[in-house]
């Protein structure tokens, strides 16, 4: 019992430490994001890496995810005569939550594991360790350009995937309910409004920095040569996912308030 105690307190003890230890690398990332020297070229490289090498996976599942949800929406609504209703009510989850969430998640999961992986290779090959010895700073040189990126990124991404989920969703309208496209936009811009948009896209900077900052700090403490940096990759993407679905259901209900 008393072994049992002590293994609690050993965990809450190292998950107290490492809650800080985010919180203070996230603290001088956000320093240095904001402090000379500037490296516009990191950043458009990752920028690249992050975002448009995204853009495939996003505007395929977007697409599918508002065809699904009127396919889903199409025959309940038609048995109450109320098909002019399809475009408002897809569009609206899509654009405050579908749309944000999933992507973050799809690409969370993609860009968290690549970030890890990267930086934890050049841990374990004590990469890190050299460019502190060339008297430069790991976290200006490796985790501001991803930090940047992924805030720029997310946002961007969210807007094509509401944009194609809501596509998605007129197309299969017009083909099974016979919802004209005039009549599915129309009701889209009367009952989707700008607010609806930004709150689902501001969700997706906090979800950006989550999976930079995640992805960062778990890969610049992998150790164990290759087989550490692929639990470390593991690692970063179940906590990423986590704390994306948890952020979210806060999130809303702090956007839902103002």
């Amino acid at each position: 019992m008393k072994g049992f105690i002590s293994a609690i307190g050993k965990y809450f003890v190292s998950l107290v430490e490492s809650l800080g230890d985010v919180g203070v690398l996230l603290y001088r990332t956000i320093r240095y994001s904001l402090t000379p020297p500037f490296n516009l070229r990191l950043v458009l490289e990752q920028i690249d890496e992050i975002g448009f090498k995204s853009i495939p996976i996003v505007i395929l599942s977007s697409l599918a995810i508002g065809m699904v949800m009127v396919l889903q929406l199409a025959y309940g609504f038609a048995r109450f005569g109320a098909k002019g209703l399809v475009g408002p009510v897809v569009s609206l989850a899509i654009v405050r939550e579908l749309g944000p969430v999933l992507t973050s998640l799809l690409v969370g999961g993609r860009v968290g594991s690549g970030i890890t992986a990267e930086i934890g290779s050049m841990k374990v090959t004590e990469q890190i360790d050299a460019i502190r010895t060339l008297g430069a700073d790991p976290i200006r040189k490796l985790v501001v350009p991803r930090f940047i990126a992924a805030l720029i990124s997310f946002p961007f991404l969210s807007i094509i995937a509401d944009l194609v989920g809501i596509i998605g969703g007129m197309i299969i309208a017009n083909s099974e309910l016979g919802v004209t496209p005039r009549l599915f936009i129309s009701g889209v811009m009367q009952q989707v409004g700008i607010s609806d948009f930004i709150s689902g896209i501001s969700k997706t900077v906090f979800f950006g920095i989550i999976v930079a900052i995640v992805g960062c700090y778990i890969g610049m403490k992998a150790e164990g040569g290759t087989e550490g940096v692929g639990r470390a990759t593991t690692l970063t993407v179940v906590i990423s996912l986590v704390l994306i679905i948890i952020g979210d259901f806060f999130l809303t209900k702090l956007f839902l308030v103002f």
